[in-house]
């Protein structure tokens, strides 16, 4: 049984497997990062959120 829901995923990592990814390496890093860090990924996720507004 195929998933053609999958093809996407298989070739480039989601937006949601990259949060999560940055969300872990956030974790790890020095403290003195996490403000600059977690700013950066809100403008990600603003800019994500933004692209469908259209819909």
């Amino acid at each position: 049984m195929s998933n053609e829901f999958n093809t996407t995923e298989e070739s480039a990592p989601s937006l949601v497997e990259e949060v999560k990814i940055e969300l872990s390496e956030i974790d790890t890093a020095d403290l003195t990062e996490h403000a600059a860090r977690f700013d950066a990924l809100h403008g990600k996720l603003q800019e994500a959120l933004n692209s469908i507004d259209g819909l």
